[in-house]
């Protein structure tokens, strides 16, 4: 298994990095909270997870091994795979998905795309006492710098399309970017893909909280 990666950021794309190690480009999927730390050209540390199939061999990459640990435990639920594994951790942090867990909050992971009523009761059942207890100090901290290389002409579009590809509807999706993002350039801010999908993923329902 591949525990960690080490290395300079290659390219930084909506749904995961290429990061080099020892002149060997892997690419990491990752949720747009961690990937917005990452920065072209800079030194990347990722604790990962190694999805073995036939037909290929996928790495996902985390902040930090607590984030890897909930990633794989989530997965040993009925009918929960590394897709919706990783759409959990883009919509609430490790300690949120424990509070979720120990509170029975069928609503918070509900706001999970995928994650149906049934669903909500199936994780609550089966994760019940496996998660640990949530931290006395949890929180997300400050803001999370962009990604530099995430910027772009079309970054409704993008995403719209990062957003779908977490498991929204296209419709839910593209309403959500279009509040979000006429809100912003409403304001006067500038309109970067980062800092647009960590904003729309609030809008949709739970933040990373």
């Amino acid at each position: 298994m591949i525990a960690s990666v080490r290395g300079t950021v290659q390219a930084v794309r909506l749904d995961g990095a290429v990061v080099e190690v020892g002149g060997v480009g892997l690419l990491v999927h990752a949720t747009p909270a961690t990937l917005a730390t990452l920065r072209v050209g800079a030194t990347a540390f990722l604790a990962t997870s190694l999805l073995v199939r036939e037909d290929a061999l996928t790495l996902f990459g985390f902040a930090d091994p607590d984030e890897r640990e909930v990633f794989e435990t989530v997965q040993t639920v009925s009918g929960v795979g590394p897709r919706l594994a990783l759409a959990m951790l883009a919509v609430h942090s490790p300690d949120a998905l424990r509070r979720a867990v120990q509170d029975e909050d069928l609503a918070a992971l509900k706001r999970v795309p995928g994650i149906g009523h049934k669903g909500a009761q199936r994780i609550v059942l089966e994760l019940a006492g496996r998660l640990g207890a949530p931290s006395t100090s949890a929180s997300d901290g400050g803001a999370r710098p962009d990604a530099s290389d995430t910027t772009g002409a079309r970054p409704r579009e993008q995403v719209t399309e990062a957003l779908v590809g977490l498991g929204w509807t296209a419709k839910a999706a593209q309403d959500a970017v279009t509040g979000v993002a006429d809100a912003v350039e409403a304001s006067g801010e500038i309109l970067e893909v980062a800092s647009l999908l960590r904003a729309t993923l609030r809008a949709l329902g739970g933040g990373r909280g």
